[in-house]
């Protein structure tokens, strides 16, 4: 455990400490406080060499939720892996508006790119009736999430396609969701962090990281029922662009919503009546 956090701080981890007892007890399946307890206690061979393995790419720079190959979003225990995006706090914000725009009886949602499955399964937990679907143009990220759906003993409807064409000319939505590329291919940031390990296809987007968010806004508007609501996660700095995009393919009521850090994230669109 000791070596185990040295070696992560000296490769500048923040929270050397917290990850290691992570890895550590993800290793010897040991919660936090075990690992607390009895993480110096004597290894076998195999166990230290797994250990330092997985710090060395830790190390590395690999990020830790595909690691321990876990990652909570919206309090579910989600498997993730490098088939897929790492579900992230900000992305909440996205759940949290499209839960105040659900009607209150029965309704139909869509999550566009679904990657593990984090939005559409955290909107049916908290609507447990929700008739709930998903789209993902990769096969190996709807496996996570079919996976991660039949873990939590959720329904999900699964469709492999690019956004709405997966299910044409299939039904009208009351929500349609999406957390799609968004970044600039010439973004610093893509060389930095946990970005360098995660799928590019689900990251980067044409036309300055705004071609997915355009595609999807004119898709759903003949796809929502009067009335519904399209709600896209954006970059910290595309709030204006997507607005400038919503209403020019109609909607109503548009709007942009703040993350916690401040930045606006999330937008919405309401489609006529």
């Amino acid at each position: 455990m000791t070596e185990a956090r040295q070696r992560l701080a000296l490769a500048g981890i923040e929270s050397a400490g917290l990850e290691a007892r992570l890895l550590v007890g993800h290793l010897l399946c040991m919660d936090s406080a075990s690992v607390i307890a009895h993480g110096d206690r004597a290894l076998s061979v195999e166990q230290a060499a797994a250990i330092r393995n997985l710090v060395a790419q830790r190390a590395a720079g690999r990020p830790i939720a595909y690691l321990l190959g876990q990652r909570e979003f919206w309090s579910l225990p989600l498997r993730v892996d490098e088939r897929c995006l790492i579900p992230r706090p900000e992305t909440e914000l996205l759940v949290e508006r499209a839960l105040e725009r659900l009607p209150a009886q029965r309704a139909r949602a869509i999550d566009l790119g679904t990657g593990s499955g984090a939005i559409i399964l955290a909107l049916v937990t908290e609507r447990p009736q929700l008739e709930a679907w998903g789209s993902d143009a990769s096969a190996d990220a709807l496996a996570v999430a079919a996976d991660n759906a039949r873990r939590l003993d959720l329904s999900v409807h699964w469709f492999r396609g690019r956004w709405l064409e997966a299910v044409a000319p299939r039904p009208l939505f009351d929500i349609i969701v999406s957390n799609p590329p968004y970044v600039d291919p010439s973004d610093p940031h893509l060389q930095h962090g946990d970005l360098r390990f995660e799928p590019r296809t689900a990251l980067v987007a044409g036309d300055g990281g705004l071609a997915d968010l355009a595609t999807i806004a004119g898709q759903a508007r003949a796809r929502l029922y009067p009335g519904g609501w399209l709600l896209l996660e954006h970059g910290y700095d595309q709030g204006c662009a997507v607005r400038t995009l919503l209403t020019q393919h109609g909607y109503l009521k548009v709007a942009s919503h703040r993350d916690p850090a401040g930045h606006e994230r999330v937008t919405e669109g309401n489609c006529p009546g």
